[in-house]
């Protein structure tokens, strides 16, 4: 099991390895924040909200128990007003 810590510790996660392949498990504290992906990722958030900013699109509240795609080789923002958790699946 691997732990991740991003910005000073407001974003950490857990990877695992899940019958649909590896994945992450993790929460975003308050903040905005900026990430880049290698490969596709597919995020569900499991509480709270999420505004997302994906390429090319606005700004969207993801709620829990939604979905959304990153394409791979993008960048992405995310900005979150209480701690949100998520599972991020890796294609």
């Amino acid at each position: 099991m691997k732990h991740n810590v991003y910005y000073e510790g407001k974003v950490q996660s857990l990877g695992l390895t899940t019958a649909e392949g590896p994945a992450t498990v993790g929460v975003i504290s308050p903040g905005k924040f900026t990430f880049s992906t290698s490969t596709e990722e597919q995020m569900a958030i499991t509480s709270g909200t999420l505004k997302v900013k994906l390429p090319g699109k606005d700004w969207t509240a993801m709620n829990k128990n939604t979905e959304f795609i990153v394409p791979a080789k993008a960048s992405f923002d995310v900005e979150a007003d209480i701690d949100v958790s998520y599972i991020c699946y890796y294609k």
